[in-house]
C-alpha cells in the first residue's frame, strides 16, 4: 500500500506564493508519474501539473508560467511551486502518484488533499 502525505497549503494573498510537497511512503513498489490535481467547490477535479519519473513535466494552460512542478526520486517526493497566485487558484490540491508493485500491478494513489486559499 502506498501513502501520500501532502503539506504546504494555506492562506495567501493574491500575487503571493506557496510551495506544496508530497511524499510517498510504503514498501514494495516503484513510483512512476506523479502530479497535482485540484478541486474547487462545485467543480470537477482537474489536472494542475504532472511529471514523469524521468522529469518531463506537463501543466494546465491556466498555470503555465506561474506554477512549476518538480520531483526528487530519491525522496519519492513531488513539489509544486506556485507563484503569482490568483483567487481562482483557490481549491483543495491533491497529490497523485502511479505506483507499480513488485508483482507488476499498477495503481493510482491519492493524497488526502491540502487547502489552498487565495484572497483578493
Amino acid at each position: 500500500q502506498v501513502q501520500l502525505a501532502e503539506s504546504g497549503g494555506g492562506l495567501v494573498q493574491a500575487g503571493g506564493s506557496l510551495r506544496l510537497s508530497c511524499a510517498a511512503s510504503g514498501n514494495g513498489f516503484v513510483i512512476g508519474d506523479m502530479g497535482w490535481y485540484r478541486q474547487a467547490p462545485e467543480k470537477q477535479r482537474e489536472l494542475v501539473a504532472r511529471i514523469t519519473s524521468g522529469g518531463s513535466p506537463v501543466s494546465a494552460d491556466s498555470v503555465k508560467g506561474r506554477f512549476t512542478i518538480s520531483r526528487d526520486n530519491a525522496k519519492r517526493s513531488v513539489y509544486l511551486q506556485m507563484n503569482n497566485l490568483k483567487p481562482e487558484d483557490t481549491a483543495v490540491y491533491y497529490c497523485n502518484a502511479e505506483a507499480t508493485t513488485i508483482y507488476g500491478l499498477r495503481r493510482n494513489y491519492w493524497g488526502q488533499g491540502t487547502q489552498v486559499t487565495v484572497s483578493s
